[in-house]
């Protein structure tokens, strides 16, 4: 059911489904992507042998809709959006959608659903869900025939409680994804597969689970479904984990190229030890829907490692995502190319 906008408490919003008029849909049939279009209908219509509900043939993208003080609405990067859905296609051998269709479909349904972008100031944006599936008549392990690319909208708030506040996360004994699997990929599985861990979490009152690189269990990866930065003590540092599994955040290399080119810091993507946390004076979680996430600690066997403070964001997290989030709101001129706007 369709809500009206008139009745959303903007500034009370938590990250969940709240459904909007339109919605944009492209085909994929004999081997060519036929023309888009914006369809009222939230249902996807599908054969019950689409590799999709068999062997997870699809991946997706997560991005936003920011309106500005002065009540324009703005993108965020979204042509790197559309590249990642691509390499992610690439991996489950999947058609690509080109990059500036895809960009031109985003502006489409934000427009179309523009009385849904959250006022300014109150902290909430438009999540934009793009996903790509195989579907049609099919049983084997093979590529589908036909393909759907859907994108839809919701409005939404922070996606950890609470929103620029420290929370503590757990790491767990589970692997989010192998070296030489699909890690690197926004893959539907990668996330079925992080649910029981995300559960472990939350029974033991962590936002959620941290995860350790699956070969030597040593090496911290990803934090939930964001990327993990940490700021060394002297503060003239940022570091963030490298690893062949760890999913490329824009959130991340945007917040990389601010760190350096803005706030005069060194950023460095390495082998971060979970023994190693004691260098750290801060650290956060990132990404489209953590946006920029201080945390309090980290859990790790019977050791419980505090950042910062517990209660207060530390100085430079909140430097990045003032830095971050003044751009994406449009309060901050942008460096060339990472704003679009989207004409109502």
């Amino acid at each position: 059911m369709i809500t009206d906008p008139k009745t959303i408490n903007w500034s009370d919003l938590g990250f969940e489904y709240i459904q909007t008029p339109y919605r944009f849909e492209a085909r994929y049939k004999d081997g060519a992507w036929e023309p888009g279009t914006l369809t009222e209908d939230p249902n996807i219509s599908m054969n019950e042998g689409s590799p999709i509900l068999h062997y997870g043939q699809g991946a997706f993208e997560g991005l936003k809709a920011y309106r500005t003080k002065d009540g324009r609405i703005q993108l965020f990067r979204p042509d790197q959006n559309a590249k990642r859905l691509q390499h992610s296609s690439d991996r489950l051998l999947m058609p690509e959608y080109p990059v500036d269709d895809f960009v031109n479909a985003v502006k489409q349904v934000v427009a179309a659903n523009a009385d849904y972008v959250p006022p300014y100031g109150t902290g909430a944006t438009l999540y934009i869900r793009p996903m790509l599936i195989g579907v049609g008549e099919n049983i084997g392990v093979h590529p589908a025939p036909e393909y759907i690319l859907r994108i839809f909208v919701t409005p939404v708030g922070p996606y950890f409680k609470g929103g620029l506040t420290p929370t503590s996360f757990l790491v767990v004994n589970y692997d989010r994804a192998a070296h030489n699997g699909t890690g690197q990929s926004k893959v539907g599985g990668n996330y079925a597969a992080s649910l029981l861990a995300g559960q472990e979490a939350h029974e033991h009152h962590y936002s959620d689970a941290i995860y350790l690189d699956p070969v030597h269990h040593r090496y911290i990866e990803e934090v939930g479904s964001a990327n993990f930065l940490a700021f060394t003590k002297d503060g003239k540092t940022l570091k963030t984990p490298k690893s062949p599994s760890i999913l490329p955040s824009i959130t991340k290399y945007s917040s990389l190229y601010l760190a350096e080119h803005v706030l005069g810091m060194q950023t460095e993507e390495t082998k971060i030890s979970i023994d190693e946390l004691d260098e750290f004076g801060e650290a956060a979680a990132c990404g489209t829907a953590a946006v920029i996430s201080p945390i309090a600690g980290i859990k790790y066997g019977d050791h419980y490692h505090v950042f910062y403070d517990e209660k207060k964001v530390g100085p430079i997290t909140h430097k990045l995502y003032d830095l971050l989030t003044g751009i994406q709101f449009g309060d901050v001129e942008a460096p060339k190319g990472w704003i679009q706007q989207v004409e109502v």
